[in-house]
């Protein structure tokens, strides 16, 4: 398991951008998949988007796709989340999470990823 923490939430207007980051510790991101979720009062966790060890590759869920931009450092070994065009429908708590999966089915999954961060808000008004 990795320690994660997030930074970089707040609030913005409609139309405006916010760039996350999930810093890593206790594991290599070269050897490890960071996944970005978020959770909306009253509703289920939703996969945002991940960026897999395996290759670099770069997963989006469909209501972020040209949006969001998931890249990753590994010097600093930190994922970013750059969001820009933000809806109010993207308010919610996000959280990044570190995994093994690299699959297509296993980086949308919650369940295939063994460490989380604590969240960081990001309030989009219209």
């Amino acid at each position: 398991q990795a320690q994660l923490e997030e930074s970089g939430g707040g609030s913005v207007q409609t139309g405006g951008s916010l760039r996350l980051s999930c810093a890593a510790s206790g594991r290599t991101l070269s050897t490890y998949t960071l996944g970005w979720f978020r959770q909306a009062p009253g509703k289920d966790r939703e996969f945002i988007a991940a960026f897999s060890w395996r290759g670099g590759s770069t997963f989006y869920a469909d209501s972020v796709k040209g949006r969001f931009t998931v890249s990753r450092d590994i010097a600093t070994n930190t994922v970013y989340l750059q969001m820009n065009d933000l809806k109010p429908e993207d308010t919610a708590i996000y959280y990044c999470a570190g995994g093994l999966g690299h699959t297509t089915i296993t980086v949308k999954a919650p369940k295939a990823y063994d460490s989380w961060g604590r969240g960081t808000q990001v309030t989009v008004s219209s």
